[in-house]
């Protein structure tokens, strides 16, 4: 090889084994600055509870969306779920996106459910909404039929038959813990100019549910499950928390977030033309926000939980990774006009290009490093000592931050209160950096790809009835 190569082949180790040091290295800072939002926000909701507030009856009234297409496995216990909360003024409305299966049927015939005259305003364009229904036995629960338009359609109509000041976006797969609307709550009241909130999104996958609640907490079963609760531990209780400490929270998850309703209708709803309309929407009231010159804040709460059933099968979870990625290279795009730009403050010179050069970028970089220091260390470029160091960076970080994670976890929440079920977390935490991420890196190129060639399909989720178990 001429020496123009081997500099070229020398000069692209350097550049890949910097990147991932610094990737991992911010994870890491990110992560510490999440433990000391996480005990701040842990303070803040004793002294909110201590004051009565929660007893006052003064704060704003709630209706909680739940969008549903096909999923007559777990709709009964999940709205079940939704009825039971700790809350004193708000309404359940179940959106039946045109399932296919008997979603519809099972909630008609357990809820005892008829047709009702309900006006629908169009503040939000939807489609068309074939009837509302409504129960004697459960005045607080609405259920809307309507033509299928896609999750971000069904929530627009969502909010079209809503009535109260919030609205609450939840996946009709997953169970709120009975207080939570309590403590999401706390942002709207300790800042009234506030506008969106998100909360943390653990895994149900072998946990045991009984009457709407969390009977016990464990580790799923499988191994796909388990590397999952590691992922979710790491994104939402020390990655968002991370971020809302620095007041630049870009994505609630569209599994569990609490929005004022009026600024949602204000800047349009949701979009029906990406698959990654939490984030969107999350980006746009931002831009929203900065432009008109307006107070305004999203936060991030580590305490209200919702669990959520994941996939239990490769093929499943591949999809659901491929449209995350494609709905985060889709909302940076859309809102392109907001990075390096010094209108946008910390949103358009921090999380902005850390979403573009670390979240969208890195499952290129990645793979791409992966082929290179393998080509340059078998043709003698670079040496052993060097690949060390380049696994170090790429790998054994990553097992670090993924082990701090769940090590986190345990000086805070406690979840897990089982040692057994910390130590296998442990275990993954390590597991996980060694095939699956790399596989997962995969999946997530795809998807850039998949974007840059216009695909816009959602995919079926496979549910197997955790909360029914």
């Amino acid at each position: 090889m001429s020496d123009i190569g081997v500099n070229i082949l020398l000069g692209a180790n350097i550049f890949f084994f910097l990147y991932f040091l610094y990737v991992n290295g911010a994870y890491i800072v990110l992560m510490l600055f999440s433990f000391i939002q996480t005990k701040k926000a842990k303070k803040e909701s004793e002294i909110f509870q201590l004051s009565g507030l929660y007893d006052t009856g003064l704060y704003k009234s709630i209706s909680i969306l739940a969008p549903a297409y096909n999923e007559e496995a777990s709709i009964i216990e999940s709205t079940r779920a939704l009825l039971n909360l700790e809350f004193s003024d708000y309404e359940v409305i179940v959106i039946n996106d045109g399932s296919k299966d008997s979603t519809l049927e099972k909630l008609i015939g357990h809820f005892g459910l008829k047709k009702i005259d309900r006006y629908v305003p169009h503040n939000l364009e939807a489609k068309d909404v074939r009837a509302v229904y409504g129960s004697r036995r459960y005045p607080s629960l609405f259920v809307v039929d309507k033509v299928n338009g896609g999750k971000a359609d069904a929530l627009n109509a969502g909010i079209n038959v809503s009535r109260k000041d919030l609205i609450c976006a939840v996946d009709s797969d997953t169970l709120l813990e009975p207080t939570v609307l309590k403590q999401m709550l706390m942002a709207f009241v300790s800042n009234p100019d506030t506008v969106a909130v998100g909360g943390v999104v653990r895994v149900a996958n072998g946990c045991t549910f009984e009457n709407g609640g969390v009977k016990s907490v464990r580790v799923p079963d499988s191994v796909i499950g388990r590397i999952q609760a590691v992922e979710y531990l790491r994104a939402f209780l020390f990655g968002r928390t991370g971020w809302d400490y620095f007041d630049s929270l870009l994505i609630i998850s569209g599994a569990f977030g609490v929005f004022d309703r009026k600024a949602v209708v204000k800047v349009g709803g949701y979009l029906h033309d990406t698959v990654g309309e939490d984030m969107e929407l999350v980006v746009r009231l931002h831009r929203h926000y900065r432009e008109k010159g307006e107070p305004y804040r999203v936060r991030f709460l580590p305490k209200p939980v919702c669990w959520t059933e994941v996939p239990e099968n490769w093929t499943t979870l591949g999809k659901q990774r491929n449209r995350w990625h494609r709905g985060l290279a889709d909302t940076l795009w859309r809102h392109r006009k907001m990075m390096f730009n010094k209108k946008y403050g910390r949103l358009g010179f921090l999380a902005m290009p850390f979403f573009l050069f670390v979240e969208l970028l890195s499952p290129v970089i990645e793979l791409v490093g992966y082929v290179v220091v393998t080509v340059s260390l078998i043709l003698g470029v670079i040496n052993i000592q060097f690949a060390a160091l380049f696994i170090a960076a790429a790998v054994l970080l990553g097992m670090i931050l993924s082990v701090l994670s769940v090590m986190l976890e345990e000086l805070t929440f406690r979840r897990y209160d089982r040692l057994k079920d910390v130590m296998i977390l442990i275990l993954y935490a390590f597991l996980e950096n060694l095939g699956y991420r790399q596989i997962h890196a995969w999946w997530r190129l795809r998807g850039l790809f998949d974007y840059l060639r216009g695909n816009k399909e959602w995919g079926e989720m496979v549910r197997t009835g955790a909360f029914s178990k």
